[in-house]
């Protein structure tokens, strides 16, 4: 059976900025495919986002129950947030545990990386599972726009509600899948 081809990148033959924003730009490209068939695409340009799997010892999943403007509704979702400028991921991590739960931790697991929606963004999510967690006297602030409520699910709780259910997104779905599959490889 032949290799198959590696993939070729596409020529850009023009961009246009259409929107810059607090945390994500617009671009617009006329772009030449590897096929030499020309056409428009128009993405999310995103500095990247972490989400952190958190696991008490007991093996409760923290959650976060948010809301979520752009559907106009709360969902499942683990702790998770903006790479800031010249921000490591690992460190985002931290940041974004302590925020948005009142927990540090001092077990880190690098769950490795994935792309959120490569159709229309070019965001990369860093996944790092959180262990050995110990709850912060004094949590620091966290965006004052958000509206978060922490939560402690069983393993089978979190599966039956992020897995049947409609109210998680992808990037938590395919999160709890790869913790999962890290802490059942290491029992």
């Amino acid at each position: 059976m032949p290799k198959p081809r590696p993939p070729q990148p596409s020529t850009v033959l023009a961009e246009r900025l259409h929107y810059r924003g607090q945390k994500f730009d617009f671009l617009a490209q006329t772009l030449q495919f590897p096929n030499g068939v020309t056409g428009d695409r128009e993405y999310v340009i995103h500095p990247g986002g972490v989400v952190v799997v958190p696991v008490t010892a007991d093996g409760k999943f923290i959650c976060i129950w948010q809301y979520r403007f752009a559907i106009g509704r709360y969902i499942y979702e683990f702790p998770a947030g903006t790479v800031e400028p010249d921000e490591p991921p690992a460190q985002t991590a931290r940041r974004e545990l302590a925020e948005e739960t009142g927990y540090s931790a001092h077990q880190w697991n690098d769950l490795g990386q994935f792309f959120l929606a490569p159709g229309y963004s070019d965001e990369i999510m860093y996944v790092f599972l959180a262990r050995d967690l110990e709850k912060l006297d004094r949590p620091p602030a966290g965006d004052e726009d958000e509206d978060i409520q922490v939560l402690f699910k069983s393993e089978a709780e979190l599966a039956d509600e992020i897995l049947l259910a409609p109210d998680a997104d992808a990037k938590t779905i395919a999160c709890f899948l790869r913790a999962r599959h890290q802490l059942h490889a290491t029992r």
